[in-house]
C-alpha cells in the first residue's frame, strides 16, 4: 500500500477510535502523524515537528488567555451591556451586526482568523448573558469573516487573483468577491432560522437586563445586581454554561445602560484599552494576532495580579491539542503529497463537469483541516488543465473552488473554527464542539455542491 493511501486510511481509523474511546483526537493525530510520517514516509522527527501550527497553538493560547483576563475582571460584561445599549436592546440584531463587521473587516484587509479571535470572545460573552444561542452567534462570526474573504484588498482574494494572472487565466475581482459574500449570506441567514433568530425576534427589545426563559418578559428587578438562576429554554437552544451551578444559567441583572451603567473600573478600562491595542496592532500595523494577544495579555497580569490570577487555566487546552494535533496530521499529508495524490486522480478522470464538482470537494474537505490559503494556492494550478480545455469557465470554476475552500472554515479543525470552540460561553465545550463539528460536515458537503451547481454547472459565467 502507498504511504499516500496508508495516511488516508490512519486518518479514518483515529477518527473512528476518537469517536468510541475517551481519547483525545488530536493526541491520536500526533500519534498518527509519528507513525505515519516515519515508518511510511520515512520523514525524520525535526521534519513531522515542523508540520506542527506553532502560529495557530500562539492564536489561541494568546487569545483565550486575554480574554479570561477580560472575563474575571468584568471588561467583557461591559462590553455587553454596550452592545444592548447600541442596539437599543433589539436582541435580533446583534447576529446581523456581527456578520456585517466580521465581513467589514476581513473585506477591507484584515485576515479572517485574527477577525474571529477578536470578535468571538465579544460575541460570545453577549449571548451567554443574554441567552442567544452560542452557535448562532459564533457562525455569524465564521460566515462573517469568509463573506468579506474575497475582496481584491482582502488575503484570500489577493492570492487567488496573484495565482489566476500567474496561469494566464481570465478573472473577476467582482464576481469572486460576490459569490463568496452569496454563499456565506445565505448560509447565515439560514443559521439565523434553525439556531433561535425567530425566537429573538419574538422576544423584541430588552432596555438593559437578561430575558426570561419562557415569557419573554426581562429578567425580574431585585433592585441590585443579584444573580437569578433559571433554565435554559429549549427554544433558543442554549445548554447550561459549564460554570453554572445546578444545571442552570446565570442570568444576571444588567446594570442601567446609562452612564452608570457602563462606567469602567481603572482595570476595565486598561484591558479595553488592551483589546483595542490588539485590534489596531493586528488590523492596522499587520503584527501577528497571537503574539500580540499573548503580549497584552501579559501586561495586563502584571498590573493586577491578584485580579487576573487563574487565567491561564481558563486557557481550552484540550482544544488546543485537538486542533495543533489535527493540524500537524494534516501537515504531514501535505509533506508526503497526499493531496497532490489526491488531486491528480481526480484530474485524470476526463468528465470535465465531474472533475470540477470533485476538484471542489477535494478543497473543502482538506480546507477544513488545512490552510485555506496553501489549499487555493495548489488546487487553482491543478485545475488550469481542465480549464485550457475550454470546456469549463475559468471565472466560475475558480469562483467555485474559491467558495468551496473557503466556506468550511467553520469546521472545528480550521483556524476560525477552532477559536469559536476556544472561546465559547453558554454552552458545555464539548457540546459546542459537537455541534459545530456536526455543521461542519454538513458544509463540507452542501457547500461545494452548491457553489458547483449555482457558478459551473449552468456555464453562464465565463
Amino acid at each position: 500500500m502507498s504511504a499516500e493511501l496508508l495516511s488516508i486510511l490512519a486518518l479514518i481509523v483515529m477518527f473512528v477510535i476518537a469517536t468510541v474511546f475517551p481519547v483525545n483526537l488530536g493526541a491520536l493525530a500526533l500519534v498518527g502523524a509519528f507513525l505515519v510520517g516515519t515508518l511510511a514516509a520515512g520523514m525524520s522527527a525535526d521534519d513531522i515537528l515542523g508540520a506542527f501550527p506553532g502560529s495557530l497553538f500562539v492564536i489561541l493560547v494568546g487569545v483565550t488567555l486575554l480574554f479570561a483576563i477580560a472575563t474575571n475582571n468584568g471588561t467583557v460584561d461591559w462590553l455587553v451591556r454596550a452592545a444592548v445599549h447600541l442596539v437599543r436592546g433589539r436582541l435580533a440584531a446583534i447576529p446581523v451586526v456581527v456578520f456585517a463587521i466580521s465581513a467589514l473587516l476581513t473585506a477591507v484587509g484584515a485576515p479572517a482568523p485574527a477577525v474571529a479571535a477578536i470578535l468571538a470572545p465579544i460575541a460570545f460573552g453577549f449571548a451567554a448573558d443574554y441567552r442567544i444561542h452560542p452557535m448562532l452567534i459564533g457562525l455569524m462570526v465564521a460566515h462573517g469573516t469568509q463573506a468579506g474573504a474575497f475582496s481584491p484588498i482582502s488575503v484570500l482574494g489577493g492570492i487567488v487573483n496573484g495565482v489566476t494572472r500567474d496561469a494566464k487565466l481570465p478573472g473577476d475581482n467582482l464576481t469572486l468577491f460576490l459569490s463568496s459574500f452569496f454563499f456565506n449570506a445565505a448560509a447565515a441567514a439560514v443559521v439565523f432560522l434553525i439556531f433561535g433568530g425567530r425566537q429573538l425576534m419574538s422576544r423584541g427589545a430588552t432596555a438593559t437586563s437578561p430575558m426570561a426563559p419562557s415569557t419573554g418578559a426581562p429578567a425580574p428587578s431585585s433592585g441590585s445586581a443579584a444573580a437569578t438562576s433559571v433554565p435554559v429554554d429549549a427554544a433558543d437552544g442554549a445548554a447550561p454554561d459549564p460554570v453554572a451551578s445546578g444545571g442552570t444559567v446565570t442570568a444576571t441583572e444588567a446594570p442601567d445602560a446609562g452612564a452608570g451603567g457602563l462606567r469602567l473600573t481603572p482595570h476595565q478600562a486598561l484591558t479595553l484599552t488592551g483589546i483595542v491595542a490588539l485590534c489596531l496592532a493586528v488590523l492596522v500595523f499587520k503584527l501577528d494576532v497571537g503574539l500580540t494577544a499573548v503580549t497584552v495579555a501579559v501586561v495586563l497580569s502584571l498590573t493586577s495580579p491578584k485580579t487576573n490570577k487563574g487565567a491561564v487555566e481558563r486557557v481550552a487546552w484540550p482544544t488546543v491539542l485537538l486542533i495543533c494535533g489535527v493540524v500537524t496530521y494534516v501537515g504531514v499529508l501535505q509533506e508526503i503529497g497526499t493531496v497532490d495524490y489526491v488531486g491528480s486522480a481526480v484530474a485524470a478522470i476526463g468528465i470535465p463537469l465531474l472533475v470540477a464538482l470533485l476538484i471542489c470537494y477535494v478543497g473543502g474537505v482538506v480546507s477544513a483541516f488545512a490552510s485555506t490559503v496553501g489549499i487555493l494556492g495548489a488546487l487553482v494550478p491543478l485545475a488550469v488543465p481542465l480549464l485550457n480545455q475550454g470546456t469549463l469557465g475559468p471565472i466560475a470554476m475558480i469562483s467555485a473552488l474559491s467558495v468551496s475552500s473557503a466556506i468550511v472554515d467553520v469546521s472545528p479543525f480550521s483556524t476560525t473554527g477552532a477559536l469559536l470552540v476556544a472561546n465559547v460561553r453558554g454552552m458545555e465545550r464539548d457540546a459546542f464542539y459537537r455541534k459545530l463539528l456536526t455543521y461542519g460536515a454538513a458544509i463540507v458537503v452542501v457547500g461545494p455542491l452548491a457553489a458547483w451547481a449555482l457558478l459551473v454547472a449552468p456555464g453562464w459565467l465565463g
